[in-house]
């Protein structure tokens, strides 16, 4: 008789990642379907929630070709997903119009008008407005698309929407609401004064409950439609940066992890929340009950990689590749990575990507090597913002896409000073946790017991030479940016 088995559902930026984990906790199957969002204007970033669907149903018919024993033995779905996402949907779960996510900018004015009148909101909420979250997103729709805002019954997290499509039960966890500005970090309820603010309806607002929590069963439309059993088990899930946490068992207090995907976070657990705006620190519930989590949050990550990739023809492999072979450190290339403008610590929606230094004997590693230093260098700012909210983080797990690199370890260990570990399976980390989600809402389990961290694959210790020249080089990235910042906001 096989194993129990429990299937997490990554719901990203760029693609779907499902992942089947057995009662051991060891990964039996995986699958991903890609996808890219929409950028219908400049500064905004938009997907179509029916092209997550597509991708879920096709991971998971992948998983059931590869092996359809496992599959049949499931017993419980969770699911993990970007962050921010506004997907608005109807009185018959319908989406009115494309999701906008979270490296979308287009509120950019409603996040400074929610700053300047509502200050002491930001404290209660886990943070200062910005642009991608969905509250301020709200206060737009109110403003530029009233007759579609007429239409809307419901606001959900992309990953909820997922769970909606097996269950048929709309709800959101207290992590993904906690991204939302809408919720009551300390309190973990929907703060009314938020939704007031953000021009919002406290109709819209779904169910809450903890990421552990069992939700309701896949029905048997779902079933079919999916070809998953009947009756597995569906938990509330959580956000891809807690699911990742939970995916590395960073769940106790000081338990630090870098996740390096599309966008990239910096995260501490916490005992309680943490609340510091100011220094553009996002405090939020964890997915777990009676949890809390401090982040630094910066929007471009391996994306950044994926971008250069696709201007020279190459893969984001391929590319890596070449800027490992022989790299020795900075060179005369620097590069902004604020392609979709930047959170922490600089709350720019207007900043955009720069590469600086160009001559006739630049290489295609030579661009790949600068566009991988700053986002590195990103990550010392975001240790510092962290450090200053009064957050001391010295070893950090690093999940993601990212971490499949060993040269971008490398620059993350030297330039932020952290001791970085890499975990077997920890590209998959977010899917890994909403597996973990998914056997604590099947089995009723301690979360202590059931979310350990993995198994350590290589450690990366800070290197003192490279770490010196990174040192050097974030300085003229710093300059850079101050150089050009006003130039952004002209041709925005």
């Amino acid at each position: 008789m096989l194993a129990s088995m429990f299937l997490g559902l990554d719901c990203g930026t760029s693609g779907l990642k499902a992942l089947l984990v057995d009662e051991s906790g060891a990964a039996v199957a995986s699958a991903a379907r890609a996808y890219l969002p929409d950028r219908p204007r400049p500064g905004w970033s938009e997907q179509d929630p029916g092209v997550w669907r597509a991708a879920m149903a096709g991971a998971i018919a992948d998983l059931r070709a590869a092996n359809p024993e496992a599959l049949a033995a499931l017993k419980g779905v969770g699911f993990s997903g970007q962050m921010h996402g506004a997907v608005l949907i109807d009185r018959a779960d319908r989406p009115v119009r494309p999701a906008i996510l979270h490296n979308d900018g287009r509120a950019h004015a409603e996040a400074a008008e929610l700053a300047q009148e509502f200050p002491d909101l930001a404290r209660v909420v886990g943070v200062k407005p910005m642009p991608g979250f969905t509250g301020p997103k709200l206060l737009w729709l109110a403003r530029n698309e009233p007759e579609l805002r007429g239409r809307i019954d419901c606001v959900l997290a992309p990953k909820d929407f997922l769970r909606l499509a097996l269950t048929g039960e709309r709800g959101t966890d207290m992590s993904d609401a906690a991204g939302q500005w809408l919720l009551d970090e300390a309190a973990r309820r929907w703060s009314a004064d938020a939704i007031e603010a953000c021009r919002a309806e406290p109709a819209w607002a779904p169910c809450l409950h903890e990421g552990s929590d069992p939700v309701g069963t896949v029905g048997a439309a779902a079933a079919e439609e999916f070809g998953l059993p009947a009756g597995a088990v569906v938990a509330a899930g959580g956000g891809d940066a807690p699911a990742g946490a939970i995916g590395l068992g960073a769940i106790r207090p000081g338990d630090a992890f870098v996740s390096l995907g599309t966008a990239t976070q910096l995260i501490v657990a916490t005992e309680r929340c943490l609340t510091a705006p100011e220094k553009l620190v996002h405090s939020f519930a964890h997915a777990l009950p009676g949890r809390w989590y401090a982040m630094a949050a910066m929007l471009n990550g391996a994306g950044a990689l994926a971008f250069a990739a696709r201007l020279v023809g190459a893969t984001p492999d391929a590319l890596e590749r070449e800027a490992a072979d022989g790299y020795r450190g900075p060179g005369a290339l620097v590069f902004l990575p604020y392609l979709s403008g930047e959170r922490t610590p600089l709350d720019d929606p207007y900043a955009r990507g720069v590469l600086f230094g160009l001559s006739e004997t630049t290489s295609r590693a030579d661009m790949a090597r600068a566009v991988m230093e700053g986002v590195a260098l990103t990550l010392a700012e975001a240790r510092d913002s962290l450090a200053a909210a009064g957050a001391s983080i010295a070893r950090v797990s690093l999940i993601g896409g990212g971490a499949k690199s060993a040269l971008w370890t490398r620059m993350i260990a030297a330039a932020t000073g952290f001791t970085v570990v890499r975990t077997k399976g920890g590209e998959t980390g977010p899917a890994y946790g909403a597996a973990r989600l998914a056997r604590l809402a099947a089995t009723g389990e301690a979360p202590d017991a059931v979310c350990t961290p993995p198994d350590v694959a290589d450690v990366t210790e800070p290197d003192p030479r490279l770490a010196e020249a990174l040192a050097k080089q974030r300085e003229r990235f710093k300059g850079l940016y101050g150089a050009v910042k006003e130039e952004f906001r002209r041709l925005a």
